[in-house]
């Protein structure tokens, strides 16, 4: 035992400090992302947001994880009690194992020489065991609203249950270009691939790919506008009604995790990850290099998780038949044509930007969308003047 662990020790001891950092570092950023989303909550809506607990409000995350600790856990007499119990740690359980094979940082091409930026590197596979294990998320929601046994909880595992499995056709649908392109299911292969120039990066050639992916994307983390799930107007809190004190905590630390998770992938995926024009390949092994492009990578994912919650406060939430439709009647179609486009391009060996012509589709769904709307609107409006003119009564 103690042979193979000094012989294992300098592969194994780079994969425990990658363990460590996510489990030190993800509940802390849970913490300080709702104190993120408050700020910016305020700022939209012209109010000043949290400012009472240390300098600029900076310790408001620690003092409400310190009162959550304390809060009593109530557990109501209905519910059942061991499913009640597992779900929130399904949910939590899920969204960090899906950040095993996520790089964090440059992850240099010998992955043997001392710490890297990701728990299981080299993975061949990365992309499919990420989808496989995010897509089991879906089963702490559902388990949560049926153990809850509140009919409002069992309505938002069921919505949970059908956006999850429409949005991932999308969501794969808008992948494969990418891999098709770069020929790798591995994600540090797919940034490598990005690293000359920003005409390189795949959102320069893959537009409507970014858009699928991260529309769909949005509906997997359940939040708004496709927070249907927990739609606090019609459910109360949706599937975790019941739930109150950690247990509440877990399903957002989980929800916060996929954010996290979907806006590396954002910057991974489709616009270069840690390459930047100009700065030194950061694989290279220079601690310099290491340290810019790990910069460079946090950059590009503050910039996403901020324009996700700032979508928050800015687009209102979709009827369930919407969040539906536009699941099968747009983002799949557009998938389709998608992968169609890179199909041919591959096979014609034609040049892979010519891939940004398929950005006219989104561009004439819209245009065709608005104009079915202000038609239906116009009905309406005559439909009601005429009303209005049958039902006035005349005192002549």
């Amino acid at each position: 035992m103690w042979v193979w662990l000094k012989e294992s020790w300098p592969i194994l001891w780079p994969t425990l400090a990658a363990i460590g950092v996510i489990l030190a570092v993800v509940p802390l950023l849970g913490l300080y992302m709702t104190f993120i989303e408050r700020k910016l909550a305020a700022y939209v809506q012209d109010r000043i947001g949290p400012n009472r607990v240390g300098p600029f409000g900076l310790l408001q995350a620690v003092a409400d994880g310190i009162k959550i600790f304390l809060k009593e856990q109530v557990i109501p007499d209905h519910v059942y009690t061991t499913l009640y119990f597992l779900a929130p740690a399904m949910s939590l359980m899920t969204a960090m194992f899906a950040l095993v094979v996520m790089p964090f940082g440059p992850v240099p091409t010998d992955y043997e020489g001392g710490f890297r930026f990701v728990v299981q590197p080299g993975n061949d596979i990365g992309i499919l065991f990420m989808m496989a294990i995010s897509s089991l998320s879906a089963y702490g929601i559902i388990v949560g609203g049926w153990a809850s046994n509140n009919k409002y909880s069992i309505y938002g595992a069921i919505r949970s249950c059908a956006q999850f499995i429409s949005y991932e056709i999308p969501l794969g649908l808008s992948i494969i270009g990418v891999i098709a392109i770069t020929g790798s299911l591995n994600i540090e292969k797919i940034v490598e691939a990005q690293s000359g120039s920003i005409l390189d990066w795949n959102v320069c050639w893959q537009p409507l790919a970014l858009l699928i992916f991260f529309t769909a994307a949005l509906a997997e983390t359940n939040r708004l506008p496709f927070d249907l799930p927990e739609c606090e107007q019609e459910l109360v809190g949706g599937f975790h009604t019941e739930y109150s004190g950690i247990k509440f905590v877990l399903f957002f630390l989980a929800e916060y995790t996929h954010i996290v998770t979907v806006s590396f992938l954002t910057a991974l995926l489709f616009f270069g990850g840690w390459h930047f024009p100009g700065l030194p390949n950061p694989t290279g092994g220079t601690t310099l290099g290491m340290i810019l492009g790990l910069a460079v990578l946090l950059f590009k994912v503050s910039m996403v998780v901020l324009f996700i919650i700032l979508l928050r406060w800015a687009l209102p939430r979709f009827r369930f038949d919407q969040l539906m439709g536009l699941a099968w009647k747009g983002l799949i179609p557009m998938g389709l044509v998608h992968l169609v486009g890179v199909a041919i391009v591959l096979s014609l060996g034609l040049p892979k930007h010519l891939l940004i012509l398929t950005a006219a589709l989104p561009i004439a769904a819209a245009y065709y969308s608005s104009v079915k709307f202000n038609a239906s609107m116009g009905r309406w409006n005559a439909l009601e003047s005429g009303v209005r003119k049958t039902s006035a009564v005349s005192y002549e």
